[in-house]
């Protein structure tokens, strides 16, 4: 009988060792998994913020340093437009009011100045203020102020030189004719024209076309077709081949 219960407690000794030891090495392992959870691996939440923290100041600063050079960029596209506002306060204006104008125009016509033609044709009444000459169509004799060039109706007539329309008007002798003030004091009168292609106090540059010849008025009709022009200084007429080219 005393051998049975020696077994029997043993038997419990050996029981209660056993779960003595299961709970110790479930302890342990809980020691070490909360050792790892704290202190033997760095948390991804740490790991994000400290990653992210710098992006955003790089971010900031490269915000920062962006923002200057668009600053210079304004200011030296301001500088640049100011350019043309100086170039607008000299005394040149532009040419043909836009429509085929690409530099600016200073009216400076001199005695040493050269035109071009309005029209190439031949001359059919020269100029003449010291003696007279014959006017088939009025077969009379008499001094003329103008050029009066031969020219196919419907032929452009053309600027011949840098110059302000000065006066556009009709009259019965000289027909359609526009007046172009050329500079110190000089204008020329190109008449006998049609369809014109310019208006008052509008800048033309040499070449363009003004209008284009018309049918001769009843004071040219033998003539014929022509353009009439004259050149003026100081309001005097002067002959006009002495300054063309």
């Amino acid at each position: 009988m005393k051998e049975k219960i020696g077994q029997l407690f043993k038997d419990k000794v050996f029981l209660v060792l056993l779960v003595l030891g299961l709970l110790t090495i479930v302890a342990a392992a809980g020691v070490i998994t909360v050792q790892r959870g704290n202190g033997g691996s760095e948390s991804p939440y740490d790991v994000i913020v400290e990653e992210t923290v710098p992006q955003e100041t790089q971010m900031a600063a490269g915000e920062s340093s962006a923002k200057a050079p668009t600053e210079e960029k304004v200011e030296a596209a301001d500088s640049t437009k100011a350019v043309p506002q100086q170039e607008t306060q000299q005394p040149a204006v532009k040419a043909g009011t836009g429509k085929d104008a690409a530099r600016s125009l200073v009216l400076n016509f001199s005695d040493a100045s050269r035109m071009a033609w309005p029209v190439q044709g031949s001359v059919l009444l020269d100029y003449s203020m010291d003696t007279t000459i014959y006017f088939p169509t009025l077969d009379q004799y008499k001094c003329n102020s103008a050029l009066v060039i031969q020219g196919d109706v419907s032929t452009p007539v053309a600027a011949p030189a840098d110059a302000k329309v000065q006066q556009i008007g009709s009259n019965e002798e000289i027909g359609n004719y526009v007046v172009l003030n050329m500079g110190n004091n000089y204008t020329a009168v190109c008449g006998q024209l049609k369809e014109l292609q310019v208006t008052e106090n509008e800048y033309v540059e040499e070449g363009q076309v003004l209008g284009y010849v018309a049918e001769p008025t009843k004071y040219y009709s033998v003539e014929g077709p022509n353009v009439y022009f004259e050149l003026k200084h100081e309001d005097k007429a002067v002959d006009p081949l002495e300054y063309m080219r």
